[in-house]
């Protein structure tokens, strides 16, 4: 059913809904809110807790609003005097339009986050009128994701509206699954993710909603690992001189968790199956020279090898290091780059190169699995940040070759027993030590007064010929949620820097052929400090870089920051992250305590799989790995193992249920397979 059809969306909404990958009803019903806010009871200025999240005050406005224009925005400021005389500063961003709406000597509620500049302020609060605020109390309104051009009131209006056609989704999952694991139905899942009557009614609907997505996902991946046990190999890959050469010739030893992963994926290519092993190790331990030791020796014995990454600009120094490996070892091997933004005419050309036999390592992003693209015998398939692709896009790329042997590498630090789980269809290598030249990083967790310093810092990295990160949790000011924004961060961070230092910024709204620019001038060294939101994970490799900010840490699971901080220490030089919290909350604080202690992401992992429980779940998923929508392989591991146990049982045709059921539940799991979920979370 098309979204048009629903009252109050015209061509222009159904475009903009668009940008953001609904464009159907039941696109819109699985559109879930990324958080929510609860409203309770006004409090007073003095009782107010400046611990990141949203408070309520009721007073009188006793200062007229004052607009001013700056560069990009405009800023509206004003003063709210409560009960006691307490003033408290209110400032709203990029919204001129409140000056007009707020009147001096009138009683008003306000709702944001406090923030001690200059005294209490309120910023981009929320204003009610009347009882406006009185008919919210005690809800939980959803917040959802969006863009340029969509509000939040409009996604809930037209969700109500959608709401009434949820029979368009059919319950799959069998009555002995839901009995067993205690899951709500899927029409009252779908009503209460959105609109939920309570806590208990929102924790239903997510336990479901997220073990569903776990059980597709698990139930793919045995799917695959059953038609890889059922082949045999014929392609053998022998041990090469040439490559024992390259590993002397390095201008570094390899660490040995690096030789015997190197040994693992050698006995592998001589095995009775094909390869299929994930190499698992936190960034900067070296997974890429492994990866190409592998291509080294398939090629070596006349076979081709591909490896896929994420981004076009990690494609491009993935080939830039390919051709300075091979070329210094004067080895005439044959490196092609194939990515989406390449022109028509020179992506034939590359493809007419892979089809022939005359490329032998075909490096690029997911243009490597097209249908136009022929391999002429293909026997390594290598993906880097697995979890960044769908199951449907890895198998694709595994059957362009005739049983070609897999090799998956991950940054991302999963527990070894949720990894089991989560790379079901894999063969585990850990990589669990650093090179010896990297000096480990210096961390500290600091609270918002220590920026200025955090500034300081960087201006003096920057003077000394170093670049820096700064990582901001969202994109644009947000009418719900009070953190730093990546636009208005760069013009403030601009402001401070001296004209000579460039700063830029990056995040998932931009279009990808401005990402890619912008990525290959702060590798290129031609921007000195970038702003960005988590897009960076899987970014580039800048040695030069030695400084990470990470703003509003407090918003990020500890894996997820971990990662990101891989960003920083890849070179020579000394590298520091300084995570800023924007709560004084204890248990948060005592998480980002762990990463001051800790360099090692698997210890991390498991530190962070410890402290998040059940209660830690509402709201926004923060451990960003794999592309789940709702469920958190860390918050929910626990949930995580029962869907493995019934996907497990599910493919040995042990679930009990009616054929009408098992058609359903087929005919999901294929859609699954064949990639009707969005596969790729670029």
């Amino acid at each position: 059913m098309k979204l048009s059809e629903l009252k109050g969306i015209g061509e222009k909404t159904e475009q903009i809904f668009a940008k953001v990958g609904v464009r159907t009803v039941e696109d819109l019903l699985t559109y879930y809110p990324r958080t929510y806010e609860i409203y309770g009871e006004p409090v007073l200025i003095r009782e107010m807790e400046k611990n990141g999240e949203p408070e309520t005050v009721r007073g009188m406005i006793t200062k007229k609003p004052f607009v001013k224009k700056t560069r990009r925005f405009d800023t509206v400021t004003s003063e709210l005097r409560d009960s006691e005389g307490d003033i408290l500063h209110l400032v709203w961003f990029n919204m001129p339009f409140i000056a007009s709406t707020i009147k001096a000597g009138e009683m008003y509620t306000v709702r944001g986050v406090i923030k001690d500049k200059m005294g209490l302020t309120m910023e981009h609060p929320e204003i009610f009128t009347g009882d406006a605020y009185a008919q919210k109390m005690g809800e939980l309104q959803p917040v959802y994701p969006l863009t340029s051009g969509l509000t939040g009131k409009t996604v809930s209006k037209a969700v109500k509206q959608a709401l009434g056609y949820r029979h368009l989704i059919q319950e799959f999952l069998p009555a002995s699954i839901r009995s067993e694991n205690m899951l709500a139905e899927l029409n009252f899942a779908i009503e209460a993710i959105h609109f939920p009557k309570n806590m208990e009614a929102y924790a239903q609907a997510r336990k479901r909603l997220a073990f569903e997505e776990f059980f597709l996902f698990i139930t793919a991946l045995l799917s695959m690992k059953s038609e890889i046990s059922q082949k045999m190999p014929h392609i053998d890959i022998y041990p090469q001189e040439k490559t024992d050469e390259i590993i002397r010739h390095l201008p570094y030893e390899l660490t040995k968790a690096q030789q015997k992963v190197w040994q693992e994926i050698r006995k592998d290519f001589l095995g009775t199956r094909p390869m299929n092993r994930l190499i698992q190790g936190d960034v900067g331990s070296g997974k890429t020279i492994l990866a190409f030791l592998a291509l080294a020796e398939v090629v070596a014995n006349g076979y081709q090898g591909a490896f896929m990454v994420p981004t076009e600009v990690l494609a491009e120094q993935h080939f830039k290091a390919a051709l300075e490996l091979f070329e210094k070892e004067e080895i005439p091997v044959n490196v092609v780059l194939l990515t989406g933004s390449m022109t028509k005419k020179q992506k034939n050309v590359v493809c007419e190169q892979i089809a022939s036999g005359e490329a032998d390592i075909i490096i690029g992003t997911h243009a490597l699995i097209q249908e136009n693209v022929t391999y002429h015998n293909l026997a390594l398939v290598i993906t880097d940040e697995q979890h960044r692709f769908g199951v449907r896009q890895r198998e694709l790329l595994n059957q362009k070759g005739e049983k070609p042997h897999i090799m998956v590498m991950s940054a991302t630090p999963i527990p070894r027993t949720l990894a089991i789980i989560l790379y079901g269809d894999l063969d585990l290598s850990v990589i669990d030590e650093l090179p010896a030249n990297r000096l480990p990083r210096k961390n500290c967790v600091v609270d918002e007064n220590y920026r200025p310093k955090a500034w300081d810092f960087i201006r003096k990295q920057v003077e000394a010929g170093h670049q820096a990160y700064v990582i901001c949790p969202m994109v644009e000011e947000s009418e719900k949620l009070e953190v730093e924004s990546v636009i208005e961060y760069t013009d403030k961070l601009a402001d401070y820097m001296s004209c000579a230092v460039r700063v830029a910024y990056l995040h998932g709204r931009m279009k990808g052929k401005e990402k890619n620019e912008c990525m290959r001038e702060f590798a290129e060294g031609n921007i000195q400090v970038l702003v960005s939101t988590t897009v960076v994970e899987v970014g580039v490799n800048v040695p030069n870089a030695t400084v990470m900010v990470v703003e509003n840490a407090e918003r990020f699971g500890l894996a997820g920051l971990h990662q990101l901080r891989g960003r920083v220490g890849r070179g020579n030089s000394q590298s520091y992250c300084i995570f800023i919290s924007g709560t004084t909350k204890k248990d948060t604080r005592k998480r980002l305590e762990i990463l001051n202690k800790s360099n090692d992401g698997f210890y991390i992992a498991e530190e962070d799989l410890k402290l998040r429980g059940p209660g830690d779940f509402f709201g926004v998923r923060q451990s960003g790995a794999f592309a789940f929508r709702i469920g958190d392989v860390f918050t929910d591991a626990g949930l995580l193992e029962k869907a493995a146990a019934a996907a497990k049982k599910y493919m040995q045709g042990k679930i009990f249920m009616s054929e009408e059921e098992k058609v359903r539940l087929d005919a999901k799991i294929a859609a699954y397979l064949e990639g009707s979920i969005q596969a790729l979370n670029l």
